[in-house]
């Protein structure tokens, strides 16, 4: 086996999210701003010549073969034929079900990395559509650039957004994304806007009402956090991300974030992240010739 190598697998949060209708095929097609941050989780890689992939670390209560790391490396070793394996190590940082793109991410980050390791010399456009199929957030990932979304969200717009910090809470529970975007009472009907049109202050994400419902935690923290927000003048209300759990507001000082940060209830979790327009995994992958 070769020796260990570790690659960033960065989160996300959506800045909005409104569903415009639903499909033929029963997805749901979306539109949302992909905002990459700088919290990671942490893939470690080992080529194997014997062919076999195997995990040797990640989340306990997460089988390796329904693991999203584990899936990519096999989605890629079908599509290539290529006759290698690997060893893959999860480590987490990213809250599992909360709406930060963290087993995306890490599907991303091997189909990547090993695409590199075992020099199948695939392009982005060829790995994001084997993304896809493990995940809707999977590609954004792939291309690595916070980007405007739409379709399941995987047609992408490379944006470049202002500096700014985010503080991310989450309220300490998962959930469904399947349970919510199955609630009769989603809003699925949002009005199709344009990049040109956007206003951050007017969007809004449709499925924080339905998790609010049925996730007293997320309701709550995400009331505490407006009201902080309120009295200390962060610039934009808070939100929540993707489906949920974990809800966040932005900064243009860091300093901002982290004095809310010093007040967040110790019941639940938190950080501090810096907002990204590149993922630092694409700066490994230079590194790698």
């Amino acid at each position: 086996m070769s020796e260990l190598t570790w690659w960033p697998a960065p989160a996300k949060l959506n800045l909005f999210l409104h569903v415009t209708g639903r499909r033929a095929d029963g997805y749901h097609d979306l539109q949302t701003i992909f905002q990459l941050i700088e919290r990671c989780d942490r893939i470690g890689l080992a080529v194997r010549a014997d062919g076999r992939i195997a995990r040797s670390a990640g989340m306990r209560e997460v089988e390796p073969e329904k693991d999203l790391a584990v899936r990519a490396a096999w989605a890629l070793k079908r599509h290539t034929g290529v006759a290698l394996g690997a060893d893959i190590q999860v480590i987490k940082h990213i809250p599992a079900g909360g709406g930060l793109g963290g087993g995306s991410s890490d599907a991303a980050s091997v189909l990547l990395g090993l695409n590199a390791l075992w020099h199948c010399d695939l392009g982005l456009e060829e790995l994001a559509t084997l993304g896809v199929q493990l995940g809707a957030d999977v590609p954004v990932f792939v291309y690595g650039n916070s980007a405007w979304g739409e379709g399941r969200g995987e047609r992408l717009t490379a944006m470049e957004l202002a500096p700014r910090w985010f503080l991310v809470i989450h309220p300490g529970i998962g959930v469904s994304t399947a349970e919510i975007f199955q609630a009769p009472e989603l809003t699925r009907n949002s009005a199709v806007i344009t990049i040109r049109a956007f206003s951050e202050s007017r969007a809004v994400n449709v499925f924080e009402p339905v998790v609010c419902a049925r996730r007293p935690e997320v309701a709550e923290a995400l009331s505490w956090l407006r009201g902080q927000i309120d009295a200390h003048g962060a610039p934009i209300s808070a939100r929540m991300s993707g489906t949920g759990a974990c809800i966040f507001a932005s900064f243009e000082r860091v300093e901002d974030a982290e004095r809310v940060a010093a007040r967040v209830p110790d019941r639940w979790g938190s950080f501090v992240a810096r907002g990204l327009n590149r993922s630092p995994l694409h700066a490994m992958l230079r590194m790698h010739g």
